[in-house]
């Protein structure tokens, strides 16, 4: 093992880099709570600056999974859709199998250029994780309770009001609404058959209220839909904690593009074209799992120095301060001084501990486990 791989597995790298990305994280919040003073004044110029803010926070992840781990992504599609990559608003499908799957959709963002503005629909549980849920709160994502009669007007009108959004949106949806587990997978298998739907192998049956609703209300500001499936080359199950160890993984991506005026305007229409994408998102996972490849040209997008250089320019700013104030307390001798300082190492190593909870599926939420037996 060379030395920069043992550097990978230490705990205080792990708790350096954690701190650099929380307390920058911190620090962006509040800039971005005082933005909060041009939304009056210049919509549009308080949207900017909060892409960028967000795009210091986010791009701080992808530089793990892209200059840390060196993690390779590689698209499966053709040339003239890789061509709009960057270029229109869209809505993103994505399946919602991996604990990164997120991450890997990050840095396809970031690479063409709208990390800082991408947007998901999120479960309101999310509004209230430190870093995660505020910044996003300043983005203007929308947040939902994952009940349609209670979240219906809140999206309706959050989506709407995406209609004269600056920059070049990706708005993700997850269709399937949570993590694929067997569990949840045998209980979505159920409901596809008590209503007559085909089964689908690797994936959940998708809710079709969240996409109808966006295609409905974003229509005329999107261009169209980019169906993304993604898998892991040597059917790897990829972790976070796993890109913060240094491990490397190879993502493929298959990504087709829909326009918008090809997806029905019925509600009811459009619901089966979901239906029928996902039958669609099953063969080409089951041809992945068979082959190893996804059809279509394979394109593999240059990383960009962007999130690196961010992530130093953080480091140089935090550490410094850091490791002088953490010399002066052990320096001094004083029993309780370096017992708080151990204290608040121990805080925050427990705080990085949850963030990274997050994104794991063992601790996901039980969301479907019952709420595919209802009604949507």
């Amino acid at each position: 093992m060379g030395f920069i791989a043992f550097l990978k597995t230490q705990f205080i790298v792990h708790l350096l880099i954690g701190f650099v990305f929380v307390v920058s994280g911190l620090i962006i919040n509040f800039i971005q709570l005082c933005t909060l003073v041009l939304w009056p004044i210049n919509k549009q110029f308080y949207r900017r600056v909060n892409c960028r803010l967000a795009y210091s926070l986010w791009s701080q992840l992808v530089m793990l999974l892209e200059w840390w781990s060196g993690t390779e992504c590689t698209l499966f599609s053709d040339q003239a859709t890789v061509n709009t990559f960057g270029k229109e608003h869209v809505i993103i499908i994505l399946n919602h199998n991996f604990e990164i799957d997120f991450l890997c959709g990050w840095t396809m963002t970031e690479r063409f250029g709208v990390l800082g503005s991408s947007k998901v629909l999120a479960k309101r549980e999310l509004l209230y994780v430190p870093l995660i849920g505020w910044t996003w709160y300043f983005l203007e994502i929308v947040f939902c309770k994952r009940k349609w009669e209670e979240d219906r007007d809140t999206v309706i009108k959050g989506l709407k009001r995406l209609s004269d959004y600056p920059e070049y949106m990706w708005f993700l949806l997850y269709c399937e609404g949570t993590r694929f587990t067997e569990t949840k997978h045998r209980i979505s298998m159920e409901v596809a058959e008590s209503k007559g739907l085909p089964k689908l192998k690797y994936h959940l049956l998708p809710r079709t209220k969240g996409f109808t609703t966006a295609v409905q209300c974003l229509r005329g500001t999107v261009s169209a839909v980019y169906d993304v499936t993604l898998n892991f080359r040597g059917n790897k199950n990829p972790s976070l904690l796993g890109i913060l160890y240094g491990k490397k993984y190879e993502a493929d991506m298959c990504v087709r593009r829909f326009p918008l005026e090809d997806i029905p305007q019925d509600e009811k229409e459009a619901a089966n074209w979901l239906h029928k994408l996902y039958q669609e998102k099953d063969a080409l996972q089951e041809m992945y799992n068979q082959e190893g490849i996804f059809p279509g040209q394979q394109f593999k997008p240059p990383r960009r120095p962007w999130t690196l250089l961010n992530f130093l320019f953080w480091a140089t700013i935090l550490l410094s301060p850091l490791f002088t104030f953490g010399f002066g307390v052990f320096a001094s001798g004083s029993p309780l001084l370096i017992l708080a300082f151990l204290g608040l190492v121990g805080a925050a190593s427990f705080g990085v501990r949850r963030l990274i909870g997050v994104t794991e599926i063992e601790k996901g939420s039980s969301y479907g486990n019952q709420e595919f037996k209802k009604k949507e």
